[in-house]
C-alpha cells in the first residue's frame, strides 16, 4: 500500500471495532486501486483476529461516503491505449465487493450523504447498512454510457416489482427511506448520531450484536414516496425491451414517468439496453458473487468494444459539454438483441479465477 492510498483510507482499530475511513473528501471519497487495495487489506488483516468483533466503514467531509469509481482514470487508460489495465481495477474492486458480502464478521457501514456506483459496492453488500436524512443513493451508471455494476445488479434485481429496471436505466436518485424500501439500506439513523452509534459499536458490550446496537440509534424516517409510485413504474418496466419502455411510458398519464422517458432518451442506448438486460439476469442468480460476474463481463465488454463508455465520460466530466454522440443514437436503431454481445462476452483474466 502507498503512502498516498494510506492517507486516503484511514486504518485502525477502537477496542473492539476495526475502523476504515475513506479520507478523500475533496472528490467525495472516489475510489481508486490504492485506496481498494488499502480496504481489501484491512478486511484480511482483522478476519481472524480475535480482537475486533465487527468492523465500521465510513467517511470523512459532509459531502458523503463514495461518490464511485475514479472513471477519469478509467478514461485515461482507455484513451491511452491500455484498456488492459481496467481488469486490473475492475478485478480488486470486485473482489473487495464479494468478501465484504461474505464476510464472518459484521460490516457497518454508513451511507451518509452521496453514495453512489462504487459507494454502492461499499454500502449495500454490509450486513448492516445506516442512512441519513443526508443520504442519496445511486447507480448512475448510464449517465456515462456504462452499465451498473459493484453488484449493483444484485441489488437492483431484487427491489420490489420493477424497480430495479427503473433506478438501474435511469440512474435515479434514491433517499435515505428510499433505499431502505428498495433493499439498498438496513437502518435510518440522524446524522448527528453516528459519532455516538461509531462510539457505541466500539465500546459497548451490550447490546451484544451490532444490529441490536444499531436500534438503540435507529429513528423513523418519512416515508418513501415510491410504493406510491409502483404502478406506473411497474406497468412500464416490466416490457421486454428499452424501445416498448418508452413506448409505455409514452402512453401514461403520470408527469413522472413522460419525465423518466425524457430522461431514458438522452442516455446511451446500448447502455440501456446491456443494463436492462443484466438486472434481469441477475435476479435470477444465486447471490452477489455470481452477479459481479455478470457485470464483469459487460464492463470489460465496454471497455474493450464499444466507445459510449468514452463518450459518456468525456461529455460529463472531461470537456463537460453535456453532449454525448452515442453510437447509435437512437433506441431505435438498436440490434434486435443488443445486450448479446456483451452478455457472451468472455473476459481475461477471469474474475474469480478459472
Amino acid at each position: 500500500m502507498t503512502d498516498s492510498a494510506a492517507s486516503r483510507v484511514l486504518v485502525r482499530t477502537e477496542h473492539t471495532l476495526g475502523r476504515i475511513t475513506l479520507n478523500r473528501p475533496e472528490a467525495i471519497g472516489a475510489l481508486d486501486l490504492g485506496m481498494i487495495q488499502a480496504i481489501t487489506a484491512a478486511l484480511d488483516l482483522w478476519r481472524d483476529d480475535p480482537d475486533v468483533l465487527a468492523v465500521l466503514i465510513d467517511g470523512t467531509g459532509e459531502r458523503g461516503l463514495c461518490a464511485g469509481g475514479d472513471v477519469r482514470a478509467l478514461y485515461e487508460q482507455i484513451t491511452s491505449g491500455n484498456a488492459d489495465q481496467t481488469a486490473t481495477f475492475f478485478g480488486a474492486e470486485y473482489a473487495m465487493n464479494a468478501a465484504i458480502a461474505a464476510y464472518p464478521k459484521p460490516v457497518v457501514v454508513f451511507a451518509d450523504g452521496i453514495t453512489m456506483g462504487g459507494g454502492i459496492g461499499l454500502a449495500g453488500h454490509a450486513s448492516v447498512r445506516i442512512v441519513t436524512e443526508r443520504s442519496k443513493l445511486a447507480m448512475p451508471e448510464t449517465r456515462i454510457g456504462f452499465t451498473p455494476d459493484v453488484g449493483g445488479t444484485w441489488l437492483l434485481g431484487r427491489a420490489p416489482g420493477r424497480m430495479g429496471e427503473y433506478f438501474g436505466l435511469t440512474g435515479a436518485t434514491m433517499s435515505g427511506a428510499d433505499a431502505i424500501y428498495l433493499g439498498f439500506a438496513d437502518h435510518f439513523v440522524p446524522s448527528d448520531s453516528l459519532h455516538g452509534l461509531a462510539d457505541a459499536l466500539a465500546y459497548r458490550a451490550d447490546p451484544a450484536t451490532p444490529n441490536e446496537m444499531v436500534l438503540l440509534f435507529d429513528e423513523t424516517p418519512e416515508p418513501s414516496a415510491l410504493p406510491a409510485a409502483r404502478p406506473w413504474i411497474d406497468d412500464a418496466f416490466s416490457a421486454d425491451t428499452v424501445a416498448e419502455i418508452l413506448e409505455r411510458l409514452d402512453a401514461r398519464p403520470e408527469p413522472d414517468a413522460a419525465a423518466a422517458a425524457a430522461t431514458l432518451r438522452e442516455l446511451s442506448p446500448t447502455a440501456l439496453a446491456v443494463t436492462l438486460d443484466a438486472v434481469r439476469e441477475a435476479r435470477e442468480m444465486s447471490g452477489v458473487r455470481e452477479a459481479l460476474e455478470g457485470e464483469y463481463r459487460r464492463v470489460l465488454w465496454f471497455a474493450h468494444h464499444h466507445p459510449d463508455l468514452v463518450e459518456g465520460i468525456r461529455a460529463q466530466l472531461v470537456d463537460k459539454d453535456r453532449n454525448p454522440h452515442w453510437q447509435p443514437a437512437t433506441v431505435a436503431e438498436l440490434a434486435s438483441d443488443p445486450g448479446a454481445d456483451a452478455r457472451a462476452y468472455v473476459p481475461q483474466p477471469a474474475l474469480f479465477g478459472a
